[in-house]
């Protein structure tokens, strides 16, 4: 029994000197060192380092200022986006069905950008709430940002088949494609954030 108790202690021990090392690890890391690494978490890093990387000061390597930035960027992306399409409307030549595509998507970016703006200002004015405040809050920014990838690629399936292919579905995806891979790099970003925060709470005991 004091055997056990001996390997319990050893086994304790070392996990503790492994989350220091950790610990040390993301410390010793430098701004834009962690935003590579912090991409990874993303579906596009590629697409995440090269937007963030800018920012790496700014960030501070703060989880919470690194998903603001994430979705800053996207509202960003979005609202250019969303005033592009709004002028496809306009174009010579354009068919019946592809002017009502792209009523359609005005309206499906209209919303990412109403869910985003939501968003930002969800996660700026959460401070230094914790417990189930923060569980709130985050669980209002992840369905808004969710909402808001759902609403892009809506706007794309209104492209959908060769009957729509042509110039304005050409123009309409390479837009509206980045938006939502930027969105999904934030989303990913958010909930990377919402998991450690969450982790880091003690847990009740009944």
């Amino acid at each position: 029994m004091a055997r056990l108790g001996f390997f319990v202690l050893v086994f304790s021990f070392v996990f503790y000197l492994a989350g220091i090392a950790a610990s040390a690890s993301t410390t010793a890391l430098t701004p834009r060192e962690y935003i590579v690494a912090s991409c990874k978490a993303t579906r596009y890093p590629a697409l995440c380092v090269e937007y963030l990387s800018g920012y790496a000061n700014a960030i501070r390597k703060n989880e919470q200022h690194l998903a603001q930035t994430a979705l800053s960027v996207s509202l960003s992306r979005a609202q250019s986006a969303a005033a592009y399409v709004a002028k496809l409307t306009h174009v010579r030549g354009i068919k019946p069905r592809e002017r009502q595509a792209v009523k359609d998507c005005i309206e499906n970016m209209g919303d990412t950008v109403d869910r985003l703006s939501q968003s930002v200002k969800e996660l700026s004015h959460m401070g230094r709430a914790g417990g189930e405040g923060f569980m709130l809050h985050m669980s209002n920014v992840q369905t808004w940002v969710s909402a808001a990838l759902t609403d892009e690629n809506t706007c794309l399936d209104g492209f959908a088949g060769r009957v729509m292919d042509g110039n304005v579905k050409v123009a309409v995806r390479r837009r509206v494609v980045h938006v939502a891979q930027v969105t999904s790099n934030a989303l990913a970003l958010v909930n990377r954030f919402a998991a450690r925060h969450r982790a880091a709470i003690p847990s009740e005991k009944p």
